[in-house]
């Protein structure tokens, strides 16, 4: 803010990104509070047309001098940038997965070097490609020491679950978690309980054939949600009613696995049945302004716990919460994606941070399987430095960024044998072309991704690991082209993906 008010005085703008929409009324709150409504304006999808098109005239016409917004922001019709801001940097929502497909720090690191004005990216857990730059010298470290109002670090506790097992708890909800609620709600203090999954039941499996309901557009298990008694399928939003007899054989034991907000918030209503609670997932929000309302009943009428996905995680500032739950820190741990261990530690960091913020001291329990595993070690720790340390290394030997660049071609249609024969044909092409002009990667033949099918389109890939130069770009270039010239009638559809963010 005080660099903001440095820059308003010398009468240039200033873009300020925040990674979600939820976080946005909050920091507009703060900067309203301080310059004034007149000189804020705000970007992000969930404003309306009419809503999006008087922000974009205000900042046009130079009325507005502060963008505050999610990473769409980033193209504001700024005359006089003087300074961009990316809060919570590490954050893999600043990267466009679809089309167009862009970074919003790369997009924001070449305005700044064509308005010759700074770019600060902030973060307790940063990006370790960023870190690296950081360290290399590229981008200049400032490091803060101490928490805001020099609040103490909360204490984070492990809980193994194969224990809770093996002592006859089957509970969500370990011992000592317990515990510690029931000591907050007597108290009179908020509670946070984080489940990265949304949704009731995570899978529907039949244990006599052990037939898995998938969807029937996308390779992948439907989530059962309760409140509309529907299984929906997160990729591709099919819905179809809930099924009690097995469509292979017949079988009437169909068992629901795996836990869910819904189901976490049931539980907690019969465990603690005189406790409020509020529930914060894409399934509660999907309201214009549901984000800030959800929030604001948090903090407004003292509601006892927050259940949430990833975007309670980030940023939020609630003095009365003294107690935040992980309930299952493995579940970014196991996906097959070389970051697991860096977004597990970002999220288990992120998510203790909303502990103990001001007087009041805060405590985490963090519910795993994996106590041993080195991102939950050294976040219980909150040791970046050493967590880099180790993280880093690994990559190193395994010649994964920053060492590399990783490009993921994606090769995607409704007709299998096509999607397959370009693929084929795109990994030809680049092999001849490597051993022609001896080019410098390595290249991997080409092979279904994870989710090899999403709304009725398969998908397959190639994978590059490179140095990215004006070379490499060269033949992506000349092999888009080649693939568009075979994709002619046969609806298949090409991607290029610099080192995505999403690896399924």
């Amino acid at each position: 803010m005080q660099l903001i008010e440095k820059v308003y005085k010398e009468g240039r703008s200033s873009i300020v990104l925040v990674p979600e929409i939820s976080l946005t009324p909050q920091m507009v709150n703060r900067f309203i509070s301080r310059f004034g409504e007149e000189k804020i304006a705000v970007l992000h999808s969930k404003l309306s047309l009419g809503e999006r098109y008087d922000e974009w005239n205000k900042i046009n016409e130079g009325k507005a001098k502060i963008i505050i917004g999610a990473r769409s922001a980033i193209f504001a019709p700024i005359h006089d940038l003087g300074l961009i801001i990316i809060d919570e940097e590490h954050d893999s929502s600043y990267k466009s997965e679809g089309s167009p497909r862009y970074d919003a720090k790369e997009v924001a690191s070449y305005l700044a070097k064509q308005s010759y004005c700074p770019l600060v990216l902030g973060s307790a857990t940063p990006d370790m490609k960023s870190y690296t730059k950081a360290l290399n010298g590229k981008i200049e470290l400032i490091e803060l020491t101490k928490r805001a109002n020099s609040s103490s670090l909360p204490k984070i506790q492990i809980v193994d679950l194969r224990e809770e097992l093996a002592n006859g708890n089957r509970s969500m909800i370990s011992t000592k978690l317990y515990e510690e609620i029931e000591e907050n709600l007597k108290n009179k203090h908020q509670t946070i309980l984080f489940l990265n999954r949304r949704g009731y039941s995570t899978f529907i499996m039949c244990r006599d054939c052990g037939h898995t309901i998938k969807c029937k557009n996308c390779n992948i298990t439907m989530t059962y949600h309760l409140k509309k008694d529907k299984l929906k399928c997160h990729y591709c939003g099919y819905e179809e009613k809930r099924v009690n007899i097995c469509p292979e054989c017949n079988s009437k034991n169909i068992k629901y696995f795996g836990t869910g907000t819904q189901k976490l918030e049931e539980e907690i209503h019969r465990i603690f049945p005189k406790a409020s609670t509020i529930r914060m997932d894409i399934d509660t929000v999907t309201k214009k302004n549901s984000h800030e309302q959800i929030l604001n009943k948090f903090r407004e009428e003292n509601i006892d716990i927050l259940i949430g996905t990833q975007m309670i995680v980030k940023g939020h500032h609630f003095p009365n919460v003294t107690l935040v739950g992980v309930m299952a820190a493995d579940s970014s741990l196991n996906i097959e994606d070389y970051r697991a261990n860096e977004r597990t530690f970002q999220i288990l960091t992120q998510v203790a941070g909303r502990a103990g913020r001001e007087d009041l001291p805060g405590k985490v329990i963090v519910q795993t399987y994996n106590p041993d595993s080195l991102a939950i070690e050294y976040a219980s720790k909150q040791d970046y430095k050493n967590f880099y340390n180790i993280e880093i290394d690994l990559r190193k030997q395994l010649k994964y960024p920053p060492f590399c660049d990783i490009i993921v071609i994606g090769i995607s249609g409704q007709n299998e044998k096509n999607v397959i024969t370009i693929a084929e044909k795109l990994h030809e092409y680049i092999k001849i072309r490597i051993i022609n002009e001896k080019i410098g990667l390595l290249l991997y033949k080409p092979l279904p991704a994870p989710i090899d099918k999403i709304k009725n389109k398969y998908r397959w890939r190639i994978i590059i690991k490179c140095i990215y130069n004006d070379k490499i770009n060269e033949l992506l270039q000349d092999a888009l082209n080649e693939g568009y010239n075979q994709t002619k009638n046969t609806n298949t559809r090409i991607s290029v993906d610099l080192n995505p963010n999403n690896m399924m």
